[in-house]
């Protein structure tokens, strides 16, 4: 398969390039009126003119956004037939991809990127007197009033913004300013080069804790290179993890129904009634389309349904900094329980042919069995011959107890 679970992604090649054009073409194709945006890699210009060409050569509209969130492509989608947005996401500058949108801001689902895969194998070339249009349309503002109409947040609160170069550089700075917030801008500067690692985790952030510290801020939002994700920061300089991310925007908002992933923790269970798919943002926003308030994964990606069904993270940046200016986090987080969670591998040559033959449908999204004190998740990795295991207990012992019977169950080849 070319799409993974969040559409086309690989190193810069020349697979990718042949690849853009025949998208384009097959978008064309397909939708015929695409949203066509783009992140702040130096490869991202070359991708997205090649997107626009397949587009006008099979007689499409191209409607052009430039460099913007991947969430703004999502949001803008509504007045098209699809979108596209040309990113890698959290992976390195070297790393490119493409991800394709709907009117509603959802993912192609499985069952169109299988299309797709069709679509791409022929070419839809059309003659010289029906070639295409492309127009320059401004995607930001419209998002970042959508955001706005929804958040209330005190005015001059100080905070730390993080862009970490990428996409969000073109709307986050100026949807806070917008708002009210003095922040505090860091690798707000759409360079092409990412001054750290583009994934927010916290060892790749030690110095936006620090920042917060010394400016006396209320919050520190961060996003990856596409703005599809946030992460956050207490008061007190502290990196708050994604499980109590997701409790905390589920408990402000009041959320009564959550879409969440296989490997969130249980937490999120004491507060709502919580539906788990596989693992990857897109698998949220598909079951969001019939079910739900609010959807997230600990990864950063928090989907506002009413808004758009794409992880946003500019719009998840701007609630946060509503809670920080209403409720003190670092007190909020620390009143929140904490169950440990422990994530081990094991080296198999045949990880998805085993985790396969334990009863997974699909062997990278895994099986998870839970009772009443804890569960366990075993899947296959997508990228290394391991299975993965994550195990949760309400307590330790409870949590290693879990992560051995998922290692008995692996070796015995249970598929009950």
């Amino acid at each position: 398969m070319l799409f993974g679970s969040s559409g086309i992604r690989r190193k810069y090649d020349q697979i990718l390039i042949d690849t853009a054009l025949k998208v384009g073409s097959a978008l064309a194709y397909r939708s015929s009126d695409i949203i066509i945006g783009m992140d702040t890699r130096t490869t991202s210009p070359l991708l997205s003119h090649l997107i626009v060409s397949g587009v006008l050569g099979s007689g499409g509209t191209a409607r052009t956004a430039g460099v913007v969130p991947t969430p703004t492509v999502a949001y803008a989608t509504r007045v098209s037939r699809a979108g596209c947005m040309i990113t890698a996401s959290h992976n390195p500058e070297e790393y490119n991809g493409l991800k394709l949108f709907n009117p509603d801001g959802s993912s192609f689902t499985q069952s169109q990127q299988t299309e797709m895969e069709e679509l791409l194998k022929s070419r839809y070339w059309t003659d010289w007197q029906h070639q295409g249009t492309e127009r320059v349309i401004d995607a930001i503002t419209p998002h970042k009033n959508a955001i706005l109409n929804t958040v209330q947040i005190e005015p001059d609160i100080p905070v730390v913004l993080d862009c970490g170069n990428g996409a969000g550089c073109t709307l986050s700075p100026s949807l806070l300013a917008d708002a009210g917030i003095k922040a505090v801008c860091l690798n707000c500067n759409p360079s092409g080069h990412f001054a750290r690692p583009s994934e927010p985790l916290e060892e790749h952030l030690g110095y936006v804790g620090e920042m917060v510290r010394r400016t006396h801020a209320r919050c520190g939002v961060v996003h990856d290179g596409d703005a599809d994700r946030m992460m956050a920061f207490d008061n007190k300089g502290r990196y708050i993890g994604g499980d109590h991310l997701l409790l905390l925007f589920a408990r402000y908002m009041d959320a009564k129904r959550v879409v969440t992933t296989s490997d969130a923790s249980m937490i999120i269970d004491d507060v709502a009634e919580v539906r788990r798919t596989p693992v990857g943002d897109t698998y949220v926003s598909e079951e969001l389309l019939s079910w739900g308030d609010f959807g997230g994964e600990p990864s950063g990606a928090w989907i506002f349904p009413k808004v758009s069904l794409c992880p946003d993270g500019p719009h998840a940046a701007a609630l946060f900094c509503e809670i920080a200016s209403q409720w003190n986090i670092a007190e909020e987080i620390d009143a929140m329980p904490s169950y440990p969670i422990i994530r081990e591998s094991m080296a198999s040559p045949l990880a998805r042919e085993t985790v396969a033959a334990l009863g997974a449908t699909s062997p990278t999204d895994g099986i998870r069995i839970a009772d009443e004190g804890g569960w366990y998740l075993i899947r296959a990795s997508g990228t290394e011959p391991k299975i993965r295991i994550t195990a949760e207990g309400k307590t330790l012992a409870k949590a290693k107890d879990m992560l051995a019977k998922g290692k008995e169950r692996i070796r015995q080849g249970k598929t009950a």
